[in-house]
């Protein structure tokens, strides 16, 4: 339970910066990453607790979805690195929970925004092209947790 307010913590900082800079500090991602490895390898299981190798899983599967949208300009690196460390410190059902949930969050907020009026989407939109993710793995990793307990 500590640990997963831990990590809603976290994302809720690297959120909040994603926000405000449109980037999130390798401290931030490869920090707890680093930290989530170590512990990974030292005590042999995952932050919540799922065995070594689900952690391991986790991270192929981050980068494996993550890369080609980085790739493509989709995504950031800091959100690639911010869905690996994640998934280096959960598991697969949690690291795929936070991403269909950011996916649903992400798709209503996109729908609530075009509702509210296209000159302010459009003054939006000049301002930044690049839109934060790192709110929406929040709510994605949120909602796992509510679902899953």
């Amino acid at each position: 339970m500590i640990q997963n307010v831990v990590i809603v913590l976290w994302l809720g900082v690297c959120a909040v910066q994603d926000i405000r800079q449109r980037q999130i500090a390798n401290g931030l991602t490869l920090g707890v990453g680093l930290l989530a490895l170590i512990y990974l390898l030292w005590v042999g299981s995952t932050w919540l607790g799922a065995p070594r190798s689900d952690g391991g899983l986790a991270l192929v599967l981050a980068l494996v979805l993550t890369l080609p949208g980085y790739a493509l300009g989709r995504f950031g690196a800091g959100d690639v690195k911010l869905l690996a460390a994640l998934g280096l410190a959960s598991n697969t059902e949690y690291l795929l929970g936070s991403l269909i949930g950011a996916g649903i969050a992400m798709l209503a907020w996109t729908l609530i925004h075009q509702g509210l009026g296209s000159g302010r989407a459009e003054r939006a939109e000049k301002a930044s092209t690049k839109q934060p993710f790192a709110p929406f793995v929040l709510t994605g990793f949120a909602g796992c947790w509510a679902w899953i307990h």
